[in-house]
């Protein structure tokens, strides 16, 4: 009777360890689900380690491309995010979303009708509602956020702003560096002030009419001094 019972019981176990097992690699074998696939060029870290091409992303990953560096986040049904150089982005998904914290640089975007996307950058958020297939591109690389659409509609949102961006549109978040204050600084520190400019003028123009005068008068001027006039040849 006992072990009738303990083969009953070891039954039991070895039926669940062997649902569980097979229900992990369906959950891994899912895409997007929770992980995707890396591709890099170059030097990437993930969370703070050195990534190759072919290695696993899952939720959460940090995600920071060197100098002349790119990588390819392949999330499956999900879609895929590509990185330029010298970009810091964290990713999120879930099922049917992807949310994005893009610290610096520049990512682009595709996703298939279905799928949300948020992705913060510090001047907004760039949204997607996944009513169909988008393709959009975020630059941060001037200081400012940069959205341009492919495809499918992007919104961006910065306070209370809704930038709604169609296919072939560019919309723009925040100031870029070196903006147009800066420019003005330039123009005044390389160009002539109004005061500068008008009292030059004024000096050119009282020498003209010296020169006039000399010239209708016989050259007869008297500076407190010797005036030596060279008169053409005839």
């Amino acid at each position: 009777m006992i072990n009738k019972t303990w083969s009953r019981k070891f039954v039991a176990l070895f039926v669940a360890a062997a649902v569980l097992s097979v229900y992990s690699m369906l959950t891994l074998a899912t895409p997007g689900a929770r992980s995707g696939e890396l591709s890099v060029v170059g030097e990437v870290a993930v969370n703070g380690q050195k990534a190759t091409s072919g290695g696993t992303i899952f939720s959460g990953s940090a995600i920071v491309t060197a100098k002349n560096s790119t990588a390819i986040v392949s999330l499956g049904k999900l879609g895929r995010i590509e990185l330029s150089a010298n970009t810091s982005l964290r990713l999120n998904f879930a099922d049917n979303s992807i949310q994005g914290l893009l610290d610096s640089g520049r990512a682009r975007v595709s996703t298939p009708a279905g799928v949300s996307v948020n992705l913060t950058t510090k001047d907004g958020s760039v949204v997607v509602e996944g009513k169909q297939a988008t393709a959009f591109t975020v630059n941060t690389e001037n200081g400012n956020t940069v959205v341009g659409t492919e495809t499918g509609v992007a919104e961006l949102r910065s306070g209370a702003t809704v930038t709604r961006i169609a296919a072939g549109e560019n919309g723009v978040a925040g100031t870029p560096l070196g903006g147009t204050a800066k420019k003005d600084e330039d123009e005044d520190e390389h160009g002539l002030h109004g005061g500068a400019l008008a009292a030059l003028l004024l000096a050119t123009g009282g020498a003209v009419a010296a020169i006039i005068y000399a010239v209708k008068h016989k050259n007869n001027l008297n500076f407190g001094g010797t005036v030596v006039v060279v008169s053409p040849t005839k």
